[in-house]
């Protein structure tokens, strides 16, 4: 089956050229169709410098782009020709079965929720982070798409993840385990102890709460918690990660024999790097919309967009959004959760801040 992945060639910090570049590693190594979108004659030049003729890409023009600083819904609404409006209607048409963008987070959720629609059954997309512990990647979900959530949505999220867990990284019965301030079933707030409530009768393999100190030591495949946690908690993970090489590098370069010792555990520290880098795994899924969505970091490299397309084509290939329209009807039709909140939280592409 061929499959083709349109690419918002004008989002990012270094647009186009990181996305073109990345597009045309992405079309060598894995033979992936792609499709440039953005404006012609700059994507044109960046791909005459990669010797691109013959490689299975070709150009959709868009004459107009979505800073990285822009209202999400004022540039839908103003910006009818933006490079990500016209992938994300690339998608909904048939043309393009995923879509993969470096841009404006938010501009990014909410073109594509509104362009492609969400998936009969689910109430709120979630951005999906891949993270490393100490006994492979986790799931982390959401990150950013929802700042309020109701149990329900929580509920959810841990399909979403599950799917994703076990379809696009390959764990075998992942492990849910839903975000909270202790382990016993009674902590937490209303929203987490009704949402452990529905997980624990559930057909998922859900382990209970987890606490902040747990999300690194493997005991759980995919973590739940609303978009604000999500979001905090992912981006002190980050900064913790550049303290950490930045801390090593400093007493390195203090003595000479540190920096033996360096030249020796170079290749371990080379290693760190890669399990700790965004770039190992492209981007972050937008699960729950009518479309395979990879939203990249907006300084991705090169690397970060072929991986991307590697992730979009992985998520195409096994159904995943067949299989979470399938079970979010089954699991929500068995048991709807009583809601402490009122319907009105906010999903963070509507008007609020960037999730990046």
């Amino acid at each position: 089956m061929e499959i083709k992945i349109a690419i918002d060639a004008m989002g990012g910090d270094f647009a186009p050229a990181h996305p073109v570049a990345g597009s045309v590693l992405a079309a060598r190594e894995y033979g992936a169709q792609l499709i440039l979108v953005g404006r012609r004659h700059e994507i044109e030049v960046e791909l005459a410098k990669h010797r691109a003729v013959g490689l299975p890409i070709e150009i959709v023009h868009a004459s107009e782009a979505v800073g990285m600083d822009e209202s999400p819904v004022t540039a839908f609404r103003r910006k009818k020709d933006s490079s990500i409006r016209v992938a994300a209607t690339l998608v909904r048409d048939g043309r393009a079965a995923g879509v993969v963008s470096a841009g404006n987070t938010g501009a990014v959720m909410a073109t594509v929720k509104m362009t492609c629609g969400v998936l009969e059954g689910v109430e709120r997309p979630a951005l999906c982070a891949v993270v490393p512990n100490l006994k492979g990647p986790s799931v982390w979900l959401d990150v950013g798409a929802n700042i309020d959530c109701r149990p329900e949505h929580l509920v959810q999220f841990a399909v979403m993840g599950h799917l994703y867990s076990r379809e696009v990284l390959g764990v075998r019965n992942p492990r849910v385990g839903l975000m909270s301030i202790g382990e016993e079933d009674t902590k937490g707030n209303e929203v987490t102890r009704e949402a452990f409530r529905v997980l624990k009768e559930a057909p998922l393999n859900f382990i209970g709460n987890v606490e902040g100190r747990d999300v690194f030591n493997g005991e759980a495949d995919v973590i739940v918690c609303d978009g604000f946690i999500g979001n905090v908690s992912l981006k002190a993970v980050e900064s913790a990660a550049e303290a950490i090489l930045h801390f090593m590098k400093e007493e390195i370069s203090k003595s000479l024999l540190a920096k033996l010792g360096y030249v020796l555990a170079r290749p371990a520290f080379r290693n760190f790097r890669k399990k700790v880098d965004y770039a190992e795994y492209g981007g972050v899924p937008l699960l729950g919309v009518r479309a395979a969505a990879i939203i990249c970091h907006g300084g991705s490299s090169a690397r970060a967009i072929k991986n991307a397309v590697r992730v979009t084509l992985d998520f195409v290939r096994n159904r995943v959004n067949d299989r979470i329209h399938d079970e979010i009807l089954r699991i929500t039709a068995a048991s709807a959760p009583r809601s402490p909140l009122p319907d009105g939280g906010a999903m963070a592409s509507e008007g609020l801040n960037d999730a990046k």
